[in-house]
């Protein structure tokens, strides 16, 4: 059977959405028994998302292969429930790259090589290899490609990535192929203005693609003479406009799509009757997607609410912690509790706030001081972890829920060494090396992780962390317990059975009854807690209750007598799903919201159904 491709483009305006539209179209796909899988093609000539600033880009996604790829690649594993690899994420950079070193290699036979028919031909060749791998737990081969181009058509570094996608629609062939152009509409003195989507299909039909679903995006719904009026001037059938208007949460976009007869399309378009599909695979699509519906409907109805402070260093742009908030929200939801974050500039919380800025240093520890839950994620240099610091002493002081991802793992390490095991000077190398300043080094260098080059050096991918003897007591440990598989079947992160395999290429082991268990979570970090202090620590009541496989490794502190103090140097956003809540973060909400005790006991948090 020849594979089909679902090509999903923008046009007007980039950031308008295509992530969450192309996932969306792969939970309809998936609902009718489909097997998904997606790639995502950038124009940028970085050669993967590691050193993309995440002011500027949003966050660095991690795969459990290592790849550092774009925030979407998390879309498409939430939303999909699939497990992609760095292959799944085609940069320009990395393709000229690769064709470079074939030309240094004398692979092109002494041709003078080109944008077209080298690079093309490249790029064509690692859409095909990469959308014939598995991605779930079928282990079969996908029946549909998802493939999204990242910026607007008609940039001028999108030229050759469009041209492949061109000639990769001719040679799909007819009904192997459906174009999805994404386009804005927007209201101006409360009129619905279809001029630039207009412009935007007149520029992707002049390099050659001709879109079979027009998804408009707009602020309210699309009227009906507004959907007439970009069918006529668009050359499309209205039911082909289809409209994508703001909804409370992106979990709502997909029942948008239904609602608007996109199955039949998808169905008509790539003809996708005529495919055998195993009856196992449709009853499973179909009790997901019911699970699915209900889930946003509970959502819709309830009330109490969570209150979340993330303390971070990137909050000027949200999509800087994507993983994160996405974390909380499947979390939240597990919980039955509609999620409010604050997101607060740790700098705030510093001294030296309260003299340049009072009213900002004052909100920011308003907010701090009156919130449900504290959450510290990962990061990068010396600015603002004072702030942090701060924010880990207040939790822990005042019994008030705290998570630490990476970062915030060490930043809790530093703070319990300075203010409870009396080690006033206690800091991380990180930051003594940033700062030029001495002190003890709570947080050291990864000795195996070089610095040189920058790129790909850190301790990357997904990495086996093994419960200690000590952990009996730990709220995280039960809860890792009592996770159970999703509804689709992909193994949970703590199943050592899962199918995934472990960054070196063993699979997880399963322990021998009465083990403590083993999870396998994704890590990104150059930075470790100092064993020489652990025990010291511990003697004062910070237990390290995780570590590698080594048992050197600090992968997982909890603190005694507290109602959730929990630090993990992995991060377990990368693996939480919408159906399925990553464990840590699921006992952070289910403590701030005060139904812990019922979550760890395998129940819901107050949702309906079961759901």
């Amino acid at each position: 059977m020849a594979t089909k491709y679902v090509l999903v483009s923008g046009g007007v305006i980039s950031g308008i959405g295509k992530g969450v539209i192309a996932s969306s179209l792969g939970v309809l796909l998936k609902s009718i028994g489909l097997k998904v899988t997606a790639i995502k093609i950038d124009p940028y000539l970085s050669y993967d998302a590691g050193l993309l600033g995440p002011l500027e880009h949003g966050e660095c996604f991690v795969l459990d292969d290592g790849g550092e790829v774009d925030l979407d690649l998390g879309n498409y594993e939430r939303y999909l429930n699939i497990t992609l690899t760095r292959d799944n994420n085609i940069t320009l950079g990395k393709m000229f790259q690769k064709v470079l070193a074939r030309e240094r290699n004398a692979e092109y036979l002494g041709k003078t090589v080109q944008i077209v028919p080298h690079l093309t031909d490249f790029i064509e060749g690692w859409i095909h290899r990469v959308s014939q791998i598995p991605v779930d737990s079928t282990r079969e081969r996908p029946d549909i490609c998802i493939i999204e181009l990242g910026g607007t058509v008609g940039d001028i570094e999108s030229a050759p990535l469009i041209e492949t996608l061109r000639r990769l629609r001719l040679k799909a062939g007819q009904n192997n192929f459906l174009h999805c152009h994404v386009s804005l509409v927007p209201v101006i003195n409360d009129e619905q203005k279809t001029k630039p989507t207009q412009a935007a299909i007149r520029e992707v039909r002049s390099v050659g693609l001709s879109p079979d679903i027009i998804a408009c995006r707009c602020s309210e719904p699309l009227k009906g003479p507004t959907i007439d009026k970009i069918a006529m001037y668009c050359q499309v059938e209205p039911a082909q406009v289809i409209a994508v208007h703001d909804v409370p949460s992106t979990y709502h976009v997909p029942l948008l799509l239904e609602s608007q007869g996109l199955i039949p399309i998808l169905k008509n378009v790539l003809q996708l009757d005529g495919l055998s599909i195993d009856s196992s695979l449709v009853r499973s699509g179909a009790q997901t997607w019911m699970i699915w519906k209900s889930l946003t409907a509970t959502q819709d109805r309830t009330l109490e609410t969570v209150k979340i402070c993330l303390v971070g260093k990137y909050t000027a742009l949200q999509d800087a912690y994507l993983s994160v908030r996405k974390s909380l929200e499947h979390a939240s939801m597990k919980c039955a509790r509609k999620l409010e974050i604050t997101w607060l500039n740790s700098s705030d919380l510093e001294p030296e706030t309260e003299i340049i800025s009072p009213a900002a240093y004052h909100k920011a520890w308003g907010s701090l001081c009156t919130t449900s839950g504290i959450l510290v994620p990962g990061g990068f240099g010396a600015r603002g972890t004072e702030g942090m610091v701060a924010a880990a002493e207040w939790a822990r002081k005042k019994n008030v829920p705290y998570l630490g991802i990476c970062l915030g793992m060490q930043i809790a390490v530093i703070e319990f060494c300075r203010n409870i095991c009396g080690i006033d000077d206690a800091q991380s190398a990180e930051i003594m090396e940033e700062l030029g300043i001495h002190g003890e080094k709570v947080i050291i260098h990864m000795k195996e992780i070089s610095s040189t080059p920058v790129g790909a050096s850190q301790r990357l991918g997904l990495k086996n962390t093994i419960f200690q003897a000590n952990s009996n007591f730990s709220k995280l440990r039960k809860l890792y317990e009592t996770e159970a598989p999703s509804v689709d079947g992909l193994p949970a992160a703590s199943d050592p059975s899962k199918t995934t395999a472990t960054a070196d290429g063993e699979p997880t082991s399963k322990p021998s009854p009465g083990q403590p268990p083993i999870i396998s979570e994704r890590h990104r970090h150059r930075y470790e807690v100092n064993p020489a202090f652990v025990e010291k620590m511990a003697s004062h009541g910070l237990d390290f209750i995780g570590k590698d496989e080594d048992g050197e490794r600090m992968e997982i502190l909890e603190l005694r007598d507290h109602p959730w103090f929990v630090g993990v140097q992995y991060h377990p956003e990368y693996l939480s799903r919408v159906l399925r809540p990553s464990m840590p973060y699921l006992g952070f909400v289910a403590a701030a919201a005060g139904c812990l005790e019922r979550i760890m006991e395998g129940k819901n948090g107050g949702m309906v159904n079961g759901i």
